[in-house]
């Protein structure tokens, strides 16, 4: 549990942690653009909302 939360490099990717999470609006998007429901979803799922 303690490196779930200890900072991760891969390359040039930096991340605070090794917490993650997958892509999974694709089926909120209207003709594969972003959009306010896709901006939405990832708020109520931030940390900093």
């Amino acid at each position: 549990m303690k490196k779930l939360m200890m900072p991760f490099t891969k390359g040039s990717l930096q991340l605070k942690n090794h917490v993650v999470m997958a892509p999974m609006t694709r089926s909120r998007a209207q003709n594969n653009l972003p959009n306010e429901g896709m901006a939405t979803y990832y708020k109520q799922r931030s940390v900093l909302a």
